[in-house]
C-alpha cells in the first residue's frame, strides 16, 4: 500500500489521483506520522458499498430469525401476492386519477 503525507497530497493531489485510478491501490495519508484517512478509487470505494449493504442485509436476516420473525414459505409467498395486488391497485387507481 502506497503511504503518502498530508503534504504531499496538498501539493500533489491530481497526480496522487491519477495514479490511485491507474493502480486501483488504496493510499495512506498520514499527518504527523500517524494514519488520517485512506484514499480509494471510486470502483472500490463502490464495490465495498455493495458489500457493505449485503452485510448488512444478512445481519438483519440473522437478527430476524434469532428473533423469531421468520414466516414459512407459503405464507410469505400468499403475504406478497396481497401486497403486488394492493400496489398494482394503488399505481392504477392513481393513473385513472390523473388522466
Amino acid at each position: 500500500m502506497k503511504v503518502e503525507l498530508v503534504t504531499s497530497l496538498k501539493r500533489r493531489a491530481t497526480e496522487i489521483i491519477r495514479e490511485l485510478n491507474e493502480e486501483s491501490e488504496p493510499v495512506l495519508i498520514t499527518e504527523h506520522g500517524k494514519p488520517a484517512a485512506y484514499l480509494i478509487d471510486v470502483e472500490s470505494f463502490q464495490e465495498l458499498t455493495k458489500r457493505n449493504e449485503l452485510l448488512e442485509g444478512l445481519a438483519r436476516g440473522e437478527s430476524a430469525i434469532k428473533q423469531g420473525r421468520v414466516v414459512l414459505q407459503k405464507e410469505a409467498k400468499e403475504r406478497m401476492k396481497k401486497w403486488l395486488r394492493l400496489s398494482l391497485g394503488e399505481i392504477l387507481v392513481t393513473h385513472s386519477a390523473g388522466t
